[in-house]
């Protein structure tokens, strides 16, 4: 079983998956005080999941270029939301926090329609980047679990996108990024149901691009390697519990895979800014130009193979269709 260790942590090192939270977080914190990169002036941008990570950095990286952002996250008021406030006043940034629970029908459509009155009833960007991990095998993850796995990664983007769209459409365009994984299309044994969501994720947004062709709203899916944020301590905080009320015969049948659970640490030097600037940089592009998929990490995007592999097969199965023109408008920018 040791040797299925390994294997399992030279695929996690391979795919740059390892992560130092506090120092990343400290790091990044310098990096997003810059304000070189594209200008963003006259975009209003809604942000999910902006206490920490990709979703906080991105919120001041944003506004810094000139955007009017509107950072939201759960269980308001929270020092996330009172520092970003703070901020936001200092540095004379448009920086709005909203209470969105993505898991919420009644918080997305409350904190939508907040965004969309401050804003004159016009998103430009909706960034879905709200999203959990829950670590361990398959079989060791309950429905309580996987409930909320789901909920969160596919349905709170889901709700996100059928709250933000009709305001899109009216408005005769906008932009969708939903932040998703290299996981999103590899699978690490031990990653629980994280591969899953990720993969539907995927799905939905690619169909969504297609579908929303006619309405000039662009959707890009966003592929990050490992990066240290806060996602590696939020996964110990799911897995914990998970590991706690699951019976030992069941953790002992999978050693090699539970026995970190609710502890798992790694190291890593990569920049989460690296997230921020490529949204900032795809959002600058004009409509109609912008990418379905943008891997991002400095070495390691194995990934980027089967993002070509795919697109190829749509466009051998449907390019020649009635939904051709859609598929094409896509897949061939």
């Amino acid at each position: 079983m040791s040797d299925l260790f390994n294997i399992d942590r030279r695929q996690a090192l391979a795919l740059g998956l390892g992560a130092a939270a506090a120092a990343g977080q400290a790091a990044s914190a310098q990096a997003a005080s810059g304000s070189e990169g594209p200008d963003l002036s006259g975009k209003s941008i809604l942000v999910t999941g902006s206490s920490s990570g990709f979703g906080r950095l991105g919120v001041e990286y944003y506004a810094r270029q000139g955007a009017k952002v509107f950072a939201t996250m759960r269980n308001v008021p929270r020092p996330e939301a009172d520092e970003l406030r703070d901020l936001a006043a200092s540095e004379g940034l448009d920086i709005s926090v909203i209470e969105i629970d993505v898991t919420s029908d009644d918080q997305v459509e409350a904190g939508v329609a907040e965004a969309l009155a401050a804003s004159e009833g016009k998103l430009d960007v909706l960034i879905n980047n709200a999203g959990i991990s829950v670590g361990g095998p398959i079989e060791v993850q309950d429905m309580a679990a996987t409930e909320l796995i789901f909920e969160t990664n596919v349905y709170g983007c889901h709700r996100m996108a059928r709250a933000t769209l009709p305001s899109m459409r009216a408005n005769g365009g906008g932009q969708i990024f939903n932040v998703s994984s290299q996981l999103g299309r590899l699978i690490i044994p031990g990653f629980g149901m994280y591969s899953a969501t990720k993969f539907a994720l995927e799905a939905m947004s690619e169909q969504m691009a297609y579908e929303l062709v006619p309405h000039g709203v662009d959707v890009t899916i966003i592929q990050p390697g490992g990066y240290p944020t806060m996602i590696w301590s939020n996964n110990n905080k799911n897995s914990g519990p998970l590991k706690d009320r699951t019976s030992e015969d069941l953790l002992q049948a999978y050693p090699a895979l539970t026995a970190g659970m609710g502890a798992r640490t790694g190291g890593g030097s990569t920049d989460p800014m690296d997230v921020p600037r490529a949204i900032a940089e795809i959002i600058a592009m004009p409509k109609g130009t912008r990418p379905l998929r943008k891997a991002v990490h400095p070495i390691a995007r194995p990934q980027e193979g089967l993002n070509e592999a795919a697109a190829q097969a749509q466009l051998a199965m449907l390019g020649e269709s009635q939904l051709g023109p859609w598929v094409k408008d896509v897949l061939e920018r």
